[in-house]
């Protein structure tokens, strides 16, 4: 069981970062051109956005229906719902370094394999944030 989870969890994986470079989405140039809203809006971004909209919600109304899902005993899903001071400032940390960067974790992960040396320097430096909020977040 759990050989299939991670098969059926790299193929999933792989198939997001094929989509991302296929796309064009893990090129920050196009990121920061969709951002640009002033200048020379790039609205490619909003399509994919939008496209992925629609799967997401229908995958919502399916889990809705199952007992449990097909690959684990039950489903794992947010207890909570509460927007506080640490969710929006993280919020704004992730959208200063999207807008910078022009990369989120998803498309950075991606460009290892397209573009490593930015990339690396990029993913480095998230994992180096999370091991950092790991130490002030203990309980």
């Amino acid at each position: 069981m759990v050989a299939r989870q991670a098969g059926l969890g790299l193929f999933a994986g792989a198939l997001f970062g094929a989509g991302l470079a296929m796309s064009g989405m893990a090129d920050p140039a196009r990121v920061r051109g969709f951002l640009d809203i002033f200048g020379a809006w790039d609205e490619t971004l909003a399509f994919v956005m939008g496209g992925a909209i629609i799967p997401m919600a229908m995958a919502w109304r399916v889990q809705r229906r199952m007992r449990r899902p097909m690959l684990a005993a039950s489903f794992t899903l947010p207890d909570t719902r509460d927007i506080d001071w640490r969710l929006g400032a993280g919020a704004v940390i992730f959208g200063l370094g999207w807008g910078i960067a022009g990369l989120c974790p998803g498309p950075a992960i991606a460009d290892l394999a397209i573009n490593p040396r930015p990339a690396a320097l990029f993913v480095a430096s998230m994992a180096g944030g999370m091991v950092l909020f790991r130490l002030i977040n203990r309980p």
